[in-house]
């Protein structure tokens, strides 16, 4: 179990909560397709020292056993392809290393597809819809139980600029994933202009503290926020930033090949090319456009630039010297 407690001495707000709970509770045992994954929790956690469930609990499961029961596995020898047809575009790709956006909006390392936890020579898919599995779990949960319960379904993914994973939320049920404070006050008077925290993403990573990753504890309870336990469902789609606000849709070697596709009218073949080894790369989508010489020596020059070292980066072309 780990308690979080307010460090600082300062009173805290009205009925505001400053301590919460997290337990995983041991006993869901190995999930397969068809799996009753409602009374599998709902028994762990009757069997939990801090269970059973109550009142206005978030219930945290791990993806890999929502796939499980719904049956999400492929051989291993699929993975390529089933990476491929889970994927809507490509963000960045290094040799076989891809980072992609799921149909379902999520940036993602291979679409999720992963070979842990799971028998030898198999692979696990996410769940089609996660916010829809979050809302069949919940609803099933609170049907037998009667109590006002919120699901997040999380997974582990990296993130832009800092090493190492952390859990998220990628689906959502009955329990507030955004909490906007744009237009509130902080105790100095300021009113605050862009703060939106992903509490959901927050309490998937702190869930993930009690359930460890290989405690086989794939669920954990939170207790104490009932406050952000909605009686409408959710969804952790509203976590997806809109593409005309993304400002990292592309890795960097990726946003110059999308950008010299349009320039030269064949964004269709992004997909085709982001797969091949720049040389290779570089010769198709010369083949596809008409430039003239000097316009195609300058796109080799910028297509070849080593952006991860931008103090040593220098373009020569005859066309740049024309705009001087």
């Amino acid at each position: 179990m780990i308690t979080y407690v307010a460090t600082d001495n300062s009173k805290p707000p009205p009925r505001e909560q400053s301590v919460i709970s997290i337990f995983a509770p041991d006993g869901i045992g190995e999930v397969v397709a068809g799996t009753d994954l409602a009374t599998a929790i709902r028994a762990a956690a009757e069997a939990d020292p801090h269970g059973p469930l109550s009142d206005g609990d978030i219930i945290v499961v791990t993806s890999k056993i929502i796939s499980k029961a719904e049956g999400r596995i492929q051989p291993t020898s699929r993975r390529a392809e089933v990476i491929t047809s889970e994927s809507r575009r490509t963000v960045a790709r290094r040799g076989e290393t891809r980072i992609v956006r799921t149909h379902k909006g999520l940036t993602i390392a291979a679409a999720g597809v992963d070979a842990s936890n799971v028998a030898a020579e198999s692979i696990l898919l996410l769940p089609q819809d996660p916010d829809a599995s979050a809302s069949a779990l919940r609803g099933q949960l609170v049907a037998t139980t009667g109590l006002r319960l919120g699901v997040i379904i999380s997974d582990t993914a990296g993130r832009p600029w800092r090493m190492g994973q952390t859990d998220h939320a990628i689906g959502a049920s009955g329990v507030q994933v955004l909490q906007d404070y744009v237009g509130a006050r902080d105790a100095y008077g300021n009113e605050l202009q862009v703060t939106v925290m992903a509490v959901a993403d927050e309490l998937a990573a702190a869930a993930d503290l009690a359930k460890g990753k290989l405690r086989s504890r794939p669920v954990a309870v939170i207790r104490g926020l009932s406050k952000l336990v909605a009686g409408a469902d959710s969804s952790a789609g509203e976590l997806i930033r809109a593409p005309a606000k993304d400002m990292f849709g592309f890795g960097s070697q990726e946003a110059v090949l999308a950008a010299a596709l349009i320039a030269t009218g064949q964004p269709a073949r992004y997909e085709e090319l982001v797969a091949l080894e720049r040389p290779e790369q570089m010769a198709r989508l010369l083949a596809g456009s008409r430039l003239s010489q000097e316009a195609e020596d300058l796109l080799r020059a910028i297509m070849s630039a080593d952006l991860t070292n931008t103090q040593e980066l220098e373009i020569d072309s005859p066309l740049l010297e024309m705009d001087r």
